[in-house]
């Protein structure tokens, strides 16, 4: 299951449920894919197909949104 938790500029931005505790975002678009750490900082984890300049986008914007996705977290993992 991997449910959708938000979309933007063409990206998805979702989590995999079967995968490790460390807080985490995925990202997907035509060109690739990217996987982001949420904890203890925002950054870069993993990425296929994605340039740069895409690579800072997609940054900027789960900056903007990590209140919702720490929140989307921990109810869809039901952590307190």
């Amino acid at each position: 299951m991997s449910p959708s938790i938000f979309r933007e500029k063409g990206y998805r931005f979702y989590f995999l449920s079967n995968e490790e505790d460390r807080m985490h975002i995925h990202v997907t678009c035509e060109y690739g894919e990217a996987k982001y750490w949420i904890e203890p900082i925002i950054s870069l984890a993993v990425y296929h197909g994605l340039n740069s300049k895409k690579l800072r986008e997609i940054q900027k914007i789960v900056e903007d949104h990590q209140d919702e996705i720490i929140k989307a977290w921990k109810i869809h993992f039901n952590k307190r």
